[in-house]
């Protein structure tokens, strides 16, 4: 027998496809949403739509952004010589919030994975290469996670760009085998940053 009329199945259903929401956080969010103005909640799926619709990836370091440049890469105030590579936005985030680095970023949006069927070219590679083709480049940071993925893809672009001559860094350890940019704690961050080695 079904507990929940359509309506909050479906919304339960829905918000449980969201990435680490599992059954119980669905329910509770979807009784939250319920139980809210329905003004309150009409801005909420607005501002969800319009991020949706004009949300787009920064056309230098490929983060997400709702204007041509985002914020980082619009910097004065930035080393754009210093390129730090990473998986994701998440790990920017991570970076960020740490507050020691003052280069620019890439955003890969993955890491290579034959088991999931992620190559290179899923990746965003080709635009790193073009960037550092128009800008002048002084040093690129390695700076994905230390998984099996995470390693592979800095094996794979270390051999890549060496032959382009640019100092090309690893973030240090400190950053533990098997994690993840986003868990770490800043001061690990700060360290793995201030810590990285030339390979």
């Amino acid at each position: 027998m079904e507990i929940y009329s359509n309506n909050i199945r479906e919304l339960i259903q829905e918000l449980s496809n969201l990435p680490g929401l599992g059954q119980k956080s669905a329910q509770r969010i979807a009784f939250y949403i319920i139980k809210q103005p329905i003004e309150k909640m009409e801005n909420l799926a607005n501002v969800i739509k319009k991020a949706c619709k004009e949300v787009k990836y920064c056309k230098e370091c490929c983060t997400i952004t709702d204007d041509e440049l985002c914020p980082i890469c619009k910097s004065s105030k930035r080393d754009h010589t210093q390129i730090m590579i990473v998986e994701n936005e998440r790990d920017l985030a991570s970076y960020e919030k740490a507050g020691e680095y003052e280069g620019v970023y890439h955003v890969l949006h993955g890491a290579i994975s034959p088991l999931l069927s992620i190559g290179p070219d899923e990746l965003k590679i080709k635009e790193l290469l073009l960037r550092i083709r128009n800008e002048e480049i002084n040093e690129i940071i390695l700076a994905t996670n230390s998984s099996i993925e995470g390693e592979a893809t800095a094996a794979y672009l270390c051999k890549l760009l060496k032959p382009l001559g640019i100092k090309i860094t690893r973030i240090a350890s400190g950053v533990p085998v098997g994690g993840d940019i986003e868990n770490i704690d800043a001061i690990t961050l700060q360290r793995a940053l201030k810590m990285r080695i030339t390979i």
